[in-house]
């Protein structure tokens, strides 16, 4: 990796916390550049605009769970055996860096007409969404999980774990995230497993 590709990773980083802390309109390239310590027009030589920023940010931090889904995928191990360290998985990255996370539910979800040009639909995410297709489609060709529609299994898996991400973020969970994290993994596996009629 270049020079300039760990500077940029590092901007995205810092971005991605004052993102997910302060909110996309409320964040400011000077406060960006100042948690960097360099200057606003160096700034500007990396990202030409806050958009521009954000879009890199969406794509770097699905991309971390893009690349760990990948390894799991590539396991010799069962569907359910998968399921379950992948919700391990997500859920440390949701305690270890919550802004990943914080920055999908509340500045992604939350601000679309940002990315409406180059990130529509599943463009920014697409690694993630496809290390999540091969997953899902693997465990219906083993006969594991039953054939469905994509789009519901995928609600299902990501809308369960996002909605623990929410719940950690404000706060509400009586026990610790990771002590959640095998029945969550249970509870997704009966709603996906191949059932003979």
């Amino acid at each position: 990796m270049s020079l300039k590709e760990v500077k940029k990773n590092n901007i995205i980083q810092n971005a991605l916390k004052l993102f997910s802390k302060k909110g996309f309109y409320n964040t400011t390239i000077p406060d960006i550049a100042k948690a960097m310590k360099m200057s606003v027009g160096n700034m500007y030589n990396y990202f030409s605009s806050k958009e521009e920023l954000a879009k890199f940010a969406i794509k770097y931090s699905t991309n971390i769970l893009a690349d760990e889904l990948r390894a799991v995928n590539n396991m010799e191990i069962s569907s359910k055996e998968k399921l379950f360290l992948f919700t391990k998985n997500y859920l440390k990255n949701v305690q270890d860096s919550p802004e990943v996370i914080e920055y999908f539910l509340r500045v992604y979800l939350s601000n679309r007409e940002v990315f409406k040009d180059g990130c529509e639909g599943f463009l920014c995410v697409g690694e993630f969404v496809t290390e999540v297709m091969i997953f899902l489609d693997d465990g219906a060709q083993n006969k594991e999980f039953r054939e469905q529609e994509f789009f519901p299994a995928f609600g299902m898996l990501m809308g369960t774990l996002g909605g623990f991400a929410f719940m950690q973020g404000e706060n509400v969970l009586d026990k610790d995230l990771l002590e959640y994290s095998d029945s969550i993994a249970e509870n997704i596996y009966r709603a996906l497993k191949y059932e003979e009629e």
